[in-house]
């Protein structure tokens, strides 16, 4: 199908099933520069697919041309694994498959150990082994919500073609540290609802001069929005601490009540989260000399940058003592709104009762000099047990 590249693969599979009087499957679809191209088993099929030709049309009423010829099988039919590396493949992905966040990890799969193993080499850049991979995950992760692709060295994604019909529920697609080069590969995965995509890591973001030049160039889905009557439950799919489940949905549950109050409209709900003695301290690395800076005034009047910061008793003032000061402090900087998907959580000690945690993740501001800019953040909590007494 020439310039089948505008195409929706959905979109012009049903289209020719529509117009076709032979019923046919379509094997190891594919882009390949502007066209689309697919194979047909059947020769009956690909006589019928012939009479096609010019007999659809797009939106805007442009002909679609489909032509066909003769071919030899397809690399995927050609090297399609084998019964006991297909049983091996199947063991390795339900080993990596995290049935509590219905999410599968698949990064460095190449180099999965069970796989060197049984000299098993599963390059997910082929599209005979990413078809088998979508195969297993069809069969056995039908609820599958989160895949993560990264570091596979992937150079184009056309292996992914049936990722829409094979795991349709997939929510968040890491396809970071890989070899992508343009954004057009995105377009062969833009009939999955993602609401993340990840993507840093590859040559396709060294195209673009800053953030805004790809999101202003890109026609992306509405914003994620984080509501407070019914927030999401934080995904712990990044975090690195690995300890039990108990301490983990702790820390978890604590940071998605705190935001929830330090995102509403009144930040004095905070004053019950604070010990008495309390100590809370701001830092921005950003320069307030640098004109684009100057939105962030508010920030910069309570940095405590001790390695800045020669005067020992100013090192004390901007320390805030008790938690009044602490929420008062809180309460005069700009409303927010946390995008708890962005959170990535390191629990670096534990206790019988104290929790010492970091958090870092991405914010917006709802108000003030510049609404709707997206700054990073990190933070610093030690929790403690409340005594009987």
């Amino acid at each position: 199908i020439p310039c089948g590249i505008k195409y929706d693969k959905t979109w012009i599979v049903n289209s020719i099933q529509s117009h076709c009087n032979v019923p046919f499957t379509p094997v190891a679809f594919h882009y390949n520069k502007n066209q689309a191209h697919f194979f047909v088993q059947d020769a009956s099929a690909a006589c019928a697919l012939k009479n096609v030709n010019c007999k659809i049309h797009d939106e805007k009423n442009q002909k679609v041309f489909v032509f066909v010829n003769l071919s030899a099988k397809p690399q995927s039919m050609q090297k399609m694994l084998k019964p006991k590396e297909m049983a091996q493949l199947k063991l390795t992905l339900n080993k990596r498959y995290d049935v509590s966040q219905q999410a599968l990890d698949l990064q460095r799969l190449r180099f999965d150990p069970d796989l060197v193993k049984h000299h098993i080499d599963i390059i997910l850049n082929r599209r005979n082994c990413m078809a088998a991979t979508l195969k297993i995950i069809e069969r056995n992760f039908p609820e599958l919500l989160s895949l993560n692709l990264c570091d596979n060295k992937l150079h184009q994604l056309d292996g992914l073609l049936d990722i829409i019909e094979k795991a349709p529920k997939v929510k968040t697609l890491n396809l970071s540290k890989n070899k992508l080069k343009s954004a057009w590969e995105l377009d062969k995965v833009k009939g999955l609802k993602l609401e993340e995509l990840w993507l840093e890591g590859n040559p396709l973001c060294s195209t673009f001069s800053d953030q805004s030049a790809y999101v202003d160039g890109q026609e992306l889905g509405s914003p994620i929005i984080i509501g407070t009557e019914a927030p999401e439950i934080i995904k712990p799919c990044k975090e690195s601490y690995k300890g039990s489940e108990t301490i983990k949905s702790l820390v978890l549950q604590f940071l998605l009540q705190y935001y929830l109050i330090y995102d509403s409209e009144d930040r004095k709900g905070l004053l019950s989260v604070y010990h008495d003695k309390a100590c809370f301290s701001l830092t921005t690395t950003l320069n307030p000399e640098d004109p684009e800076s100057s939105s962030l005034e508010k920030y910069f009047k309570d940095s405590r940058n001790i390695k800045n910061i020669k005067d020992p008793r100013l090192r004390v003032q901007l320390l805030k003592h008790t938690k009044h000061e602490i929420v008062d402090s809180l309460s005069v900087l700009p409303r927010t709104q946390h995008d708890l998907n962005s959170y990535v959580v390191d629990l670096c000690i534990q206790t019988e009762r104290m929790l010492f945690f970091s958090v870092n993740g991405v914010f917006k501001e709802v108000e003030g000099e510049s609404p709707g800019s997206v700054l990073a953040f990190t933070r610093t909590f030690i929790l403690t047990s409340i005594s009987n007494s």
